[in-house]
């Protein structure tokens, strides 16, 4: 049991997606490394109590497979350039974390000898329990699925207590809040709810499985300083989605 000022944390292992497109910052390609350092710096704080964490990582602030095939190439080889995207990421990110005195492990879907171990589930609950932060890279190693999906499989597979979803808005909002000024942000949702309402939180085969597998999961704002260390702390930032 994890605990921090006497009581015990309300979710002690989560499991973070980080999108490509927040660590590429306002440049909308390759990575911002002041957001990443930002970001470094918002993790050290949940380390700091405790909290064993995993963060899946995306790629699509260089390439994604959906684009590409749109483009002209194969939707399966543009995955595969994105799942290599991740690994980029993944790499810059775990060098900030040792920067900042963070240890952590990269563990890759598709492993790289010599640079990325091959995800095993096993081994990866070994470096959560040793307070390592886990950064998880090459999605779930399979083309025509999305990190979404990779956020799910892992977080149930390294039985997580809480999924994070990082996003550069506030939560889940009934309407696009860039494009509407009456838009409202949900505190909270339930699976069904958000499926009925069409709101669109992530990948449907992802939000389906989190469902099916009742895990909760809350979307936030990275950019809101200390949103993370609030929602580990069982604070109210962003949107709940439970069943």
């Amino acid at each position: 049991m994890v605990m921090f000022g006497g009581k015990s944390l309300l979710y002690p292992r989560v499991v973070l997606k980080i999108s490509g497109e927040s660590l590429a910052g306002p440049q909308e390609f390759g990575i911002d490394f002041a957001i990443l350092h930002y970001i470094t710096e918002e993790i050290l704080a949940v380390t700091k109590i405790g909290i064993e964490l995993a963060i899946v990582i995306g790629g699509g602030n260089f390439f994604r497979g959906a684009s590409l095939h749109d483009d002209g190439l194969s939707r399966v080889t543009g995955d595969h350039m994105g799942m290599a995207a991740t690994l980029i990421n993944a790499l810059a990110m775990h060098d900030v974390l040792m920067q900042h005195g963070i240890a952590c492990e990269i563990m890759s879907a598709v492993p790289l000898r010599g640079i990325a171990e091959q995800y095993a589930r096993n081994k990866a609950l070994s470096y959560l329990r040793k307070k390592r932060v886990l950064i998880l890279a090459g999605g779930t190693g399979n083309p025509l699925v999305t990190t979404d999906f990779a956020l799910s499989l892992r977080g149930i597979e390294l039985e997580a207590d809480l999924l994070l979803k990082a996003t550069n808005v506030d939560g889940v909002y009934d309407a696009d809040p860039r494009s509407s000024s009456s838009a409202v942000c949900y505190k909270r949702l339930t699976y069904g709810e958000a499926i009925a309402k069409e709101l669109g939180v992530m990948d449907l085969v992802a939000f389906c499985q989190c469902r099916d597998y009742d895990m909760k999961l809350r979307i936030f704002n990275l950019r809101k300083h200390e949103a993370l260390l609030n929602i580990v702390l069982g604070k109210d930032e962003g949107t709940l989605v439970e069943c």
